[in-house]
C-alpha cells in the first residue's frame, strides 16, 4: 500500500507543479478559444491542462518501475507499456484539438486506433463471467471489438461531462478511488497478481486528478481540454480492461468454493455496460442522453449543445459550485455503493444506506434555491456566502413588520428605519 501511495503522491505532485508552467505556455501559444454560447465561463481560459496530466502519468509509471514491489508489474506484464503508448496517441490528438480543433470523426477514428494499439500489446478483454452461464471465452475478434468499444465509450463519456470547472477531474478521481479499493481487494484479498496493473493504473489516475484539481476548481485558471479529458478517460478504461482481461476467475474459485460464487463476485467488474463498478454511470448516462437528444433533433451525435446534465442543473437554478458537488455526490454514491455491494451483496444495511443517501440527493437536487444562512451572531465566523446581504436583512425586517411583530424584536425596528436612508444615499445623497 505504501508504494501505491508513493506513486500516487508523485503523480499528483508532478501534475500540480507542471500545471502552472503549462498555463503560461497555453496563453503564449494562443490555446484560449473564444467563449461559445454553450460555455458557462465568462472569460477566455487557457486549455492544454492535459500536458501536465500526461507528465504526471509518465512520472507515476517511471517511479513505479523502480519500486521493489511494483517492479514486477513491468516485468511480468506488457500492460504499462500498452497504456503509455495508447495514452501518448490520445494525448497528442487532444493537444492538436485544443490548439487547432480536430473534426469529430477524425477524433473517433484516432481513439479507435489508440485502442487497437493497446490491444496489439496485450491489453484486452479475454473472457467474461456471465451469471447463469459461467465463464465465457471471447474470440480474438470479439475481444478486440469489446475492448475498442469500452475505450471509446469511456473516453467520450468523460469528455462529454467535462463542462464545469473541476467536474470531470473530480468525478474521475472519485471513480478511480472506488476502483482502486476494488482492485486492491482483488489483488491482496484474493492474491490475484494479475490485478496489480489495474491497481497501479487507478492509483496514478487518482494522483493525476488530485494534482490538477486545485488549478481547475471554480473559478478555473486552466482547463484540461480534450488532451486531459480523453487521457483520463483512457486510463480509467485501461484499468477496467486490465482487471477484466487478465484476472483468472479460476483462481478466485479456489477461494470462494464454487463457480457460481465466483461469477457473482466478479460481476461488478465484468459487466461491460457498468464497467468498472458503474464508475462511469453518470458520464455514460450523459453520453447516451446527448446522442439520443441530438439525433432526435436532426443533429449530428457529435454536435456540441447546452443540454448536458450539468447544464440542466444550472438551468433549474443551481449555482456552479453546487451543480459540481451534486454531480460529485451521485458519482460517489454509485461508485462506492457498487464497491460495498460487491463486498457484501446480502447486507440490508448497505441497501438501506444507498436508499437513504439517494433520498438526500434527490432533496438537494430539487431545492436549487436553498441557501443556508448563518445566524447573525455567527456571521463573523463563516464564509461570506453564508452571511445575509443587506437586501436580505431589509426584506426580513419588512416581513417581520408586515407580520405584526413588536418593534425591537430581532432588531426589526432598527433595520426597517434604514432602507429609505440607504436608498436616498444610493440615489445621489453623496453628491
Amino acid at each position: 500500500m505504501r508504494e501505491y501511495l508513493l506513486t500516487l503522491c508523485v503523480a499528483a505532485a508532478v501534475t500540480y507543479l507542471l500545471t502552472g508552467p503549462v498555463r503560461k505556455f497555453a496563453i503564449a501559444a494562443g490555446a484560449m478559444p473564444e467563449i461559445r454560447d454553450r460555455d458557462v465561463h465568462r472569460e477566455p481560459t487557457p486549455r492544454l491542462g492535459g500536458i501536465a496530466m500526461f507528465g504526471g502519468l509518465c512520472a507515476g509509471l517511471l517511479v513505479a518501475a523502480h519500486l521493489t514491489n511494483l517492479k514486477s508489474v513491468f516485468e511480468l506484464s506488457n500492460e504499462p507499456r500498452a497504456l503509455l503508448s495508447g495514452a501518448g496517441l490520445i494525448w497528442l490528438l487532444g493537444v492538436l484539438d485544443d490548439k487547432w480543433g480536430v473534426d469529430a470523426l477524425i477524433k473517433l477514428g484516432a481513439q479507435m486506433i489508440a485502442a487497437g494499439v493497446m490491444v496489439l500489446q496485450g491489453l484486452t478483454v479475454l473472457w467474461l463471467p456471465i451469471p447463469g452461464k459461467g465463464i465465457v471465452s471471447l474470440s480474438p475478434v470479439q475481444s478486440t471489438l469489446l475492448t475498442v468499444a469500452l475505450v471509446v465509450i469511456t473516453i467520450n463519456a468523460v469528455n462529454f461531462v467535462d463542462g464545469l470547472d473541476g467536474l470531470a477531474s473530480g468525478m474521475v478521481c472519485i471513480a478511480a478511488i472506488a476502483f482502486f479499493m476494488y482492485a486492491y481487494r482483488i489483488w491482496y484479498g484474493y492474491g490475484i497478481e494479475a490485478a496489480a496493473p489495474a491497481t497501479l493504473f487507478s492509483a496514478i489516475l487518482i494522483g493525476m486528478c488530485l494534482g490538477f484539481l486545485p488549478h481547475n476548481l471554480h473559478p478555473a485558471r486552466i482547463f484540461m481540454g480534450d488532451s486531459g479529458s480523453m487521457l483520463i478517460g483512457l486510463v480509467l478504461a485501461c484499468g477496467a480492461i486490465s482487471i477484466t482481461g487478465q484476472t483468472d476467475p479460476d483462481a478466485i474459485t479456489n477461494l470462494t468454493g464454487s463457480t457460481r460464487d465466483t461469477t457473482h463476485t466478479m460481476v461488478p467488474v465484468f459487466m461491460p455496460l457498468l464497467l468498472p463498478l458503474t464508475l462511469i454511470a453518470i458520464p455514460a448516462a450523459d453520453l447516451v442522453l446527448a446522442i439520443v437528444r441530438r439525433t432526435w433533433n436532426g443533429q449530428s451525435p457529435f454536435a456540441a449543445d447546452r443540454g448536458h446534465l450539468h447544464h440542466r442543473l444550472l438551468d433549474i437554478g443551481h449555482s456552479h459550485s453546487r451543480a459540481v458537488w451534486i454531480m460529485y455526490f451521485w458519482s460517489a454514491l454509485i461508485s462506492f455503493g457498487a464497491v460495498a455491494f460487491s463486498v457484501n451483496s446480502s447486507s440490508l444495511w448497505i441497501v438501506l444506506g444507498i436508499v437513504t443517501l439517494s433520498g438526500m440527493g434527490l432533496i438537494a437536487l430539487l431545492m436549487p434555491r436553498f441557501r443556508p444562512r448563518a445566524p447573525r451572531w455567527a456571521e463573523a465566523f463563516v464564509p461570506p456566502r453564508y452571511r445575509r446581504t443587506r437586501i436580505e436583512a431589509h426584506a426580513a425586517a419588512a416581513a417581520s413588520i408586515a407580520a405584526g411583530e413588536a418593534p425591537g424584536v430581532n432588531g426589526a425596528t432598527a433595520l426597517s428605519a434604514r432602507p429609505l436612508v440607504d436608498a436616498g444615499r444610493g440615489a445621489g445623497g453623496r453628491s
